[in-house]
Parts: C-alpha cells; sequence; structure tokens
C-alpha cells in the first residue's frame, strides 16, 4: 500500500462527528519533503484530513499510512508516541503553556520524549536567535506578542527534528507582517531539516509558500495543483 516516494497517504477517508459528516472519502498524498497547504472554506473538512493524517483523530474508515506503517492498526500508545518524536505541531493559538518561559515552552516535548534537562534546553538556545527572538528565552510565553508567541511554537514543532510538520492555521491569529516572517521562517526552517510540511490555512497568501494546494471541499479532496514558487 505505502509507496517510499510519499511520506504519508490517506485514502478515501471517512469521518463523523455525531451525525454530521466531516470527511467524505478523502484522500491525499503527500511526498518527502514537500510542503503541501490544503485549503477549503469553513466546514470543509480540511482541519479534520490534518488530525486524521497526524494520527490525532481516527476515521471512521479509509486508511492512513505513514512511511510505510498503517496508522489505523496502531495502538493509541503507539499514535501518541510517534506524535511526540515524529511528527511536529504548530496551531492557530499555539497551545504554548502560558506560566512557563519560552525556553520552558521549547524543552518541554525534549523532556516528554526523555532527552536529559541539559540536553533539552542546549536544543532549544539555538532557535532563539535562529528565529529572531534572542533575550526572550526567560520570558512567559503569555507574555509575548502573538507573532513572538508563534515563534516559540514553531521553535517547540522543530526542536524535536520531527519527520513532519503539521501546522493548523498557523498565521490565523496573526497580522498580515507577522504572518509572513512567521511563514518564511517555517519554510526555511523546513527545508533546512528536511521536514516534509503539512499546512491547513484558508488564506491564499500562506498558501503561495507551499509547494502545491489541495482543494477540500464537502469533506473531499476536489482538486490539487503544482505552482511555482513565490520569489520574496
Amino acid at each position: 500500500m505505502s509507496d517510499s516516494e510519499y511520506i504519508v497517504q490517506a485514502k478515501n477517508l471517512q469521518k463523523s462527528f455525531g451525525a454530521t459528516p466531516a470527511l467524505q472519502g478523502a484522500s491525499l498524498e503527500v511526498k518527502r519533503g514537500e510542503i503541501v497547504a490544503i485549503m477549503g472554506a469553513s466546514g470543509s473538512g480540511k482541519s479534520t484530513l490534518l488530525h486524521c493524517v497526524a494520527g490525532i483523530f481516527k476515521p471512521d474508515s479509509g486508511e492512513v499510512w505513514y512511511d510505510g506503517k498503517r496508522l489505523n492498526d496502531m495502538s493509541e500508545e503507539a499514535r501518541t508516541k510517534l506524535r511526540r518524536s515524529a511528527f511536529g505541531f504548530v496551531f492557530q493559538f499555539g497551545q504554548l503553556v502560558p506560566e512557563l518561559t519560552a525556553e520552558d515552552n521549547i524543552a518541554l516535548p525534549l523532556l516528554l520524549n526523555k532527552v536529559s534537562r541539559h540536553k533539552a534546553y542546549a536544543t532549544a538556545q539555538p532557535w532563539f536567535k535562529r528565529l529572531g527572538i534572542e533575550g526572550m528565552e526567560k520570558h512567559r510565553t503569555g507574555e509575548m506578542s502573538g507573532g513572538q508567541a508563534q515563534r516559540v511554537a514553531l521553535a517547540r514543532a522543530l526542536a524535536i527534528q520531527p519527520t513532519i510538520l503539521f501546522a493548523d492555521e498557523p498565521t490565523g491569529s496573526l497580522d498580515s507582517l507577522a504572518s509572513e516572517q512567521v511563514m518564511e521562517l517555517l519554510v526555511d526552517a523546513a527545508h533546512q531539516q528536511g521536514t516534509t510540511v503539512v499546512l491547513v490555512t484558508h488564506d491564499p497568501r500562506i498558501a503561495a509558500y507551499a509547494d502545491r494546494e489541495v482543494m477540500v471541499r464537502d469533506g473531499k479532496v476536489t482538486a490539487t495543483n503544482h505552482k511555482a514558487k513565490v520569489v520574496r
């Protein structure tokens, strides 16, 4: 079922919440190292598709394959371990721990993966310069601007060196300038690490950073298109 060219394959996914269908036969393939933007109107099923592909939701039917492994057949414990070690996540509001400092938030997933405290914080440090937030290490994320906090969320996701970064409306709460800055940092860091990115957005300006756009309508993938990258 799995093809080595693809890091992720989802086939004919069906997912309902109560009597409300969210996915109705959605399929998606993502190549290794590719940046894919999933687009669609509110309620189209785009976020549900991302969550199924990332192993957060279990589809009612259909198949999800990651690197030759069928996620549907994995236990919740195994999928949780995969999300901690191979998958990075960035959400619209960051989902940081506001009482913790920026460096604590970045180190947290490494500590959960049983990395030593010294190594976890040493790994976190270079990200502050890399993402242009030097001097913010000891600041609580609840006291940061939206753009600063989202950079911390990006660093937290990428610090584990994930195979795939899943991003659900990562700039949805930011102004246009901060959105562009976060996306440029995300794309640059992903390319440097060889990380595949699956991104959900409703904003064509954000989708322009991707290698390919996938349109979702009424729970199905209705179109996909490759395009020339925007030169900035």
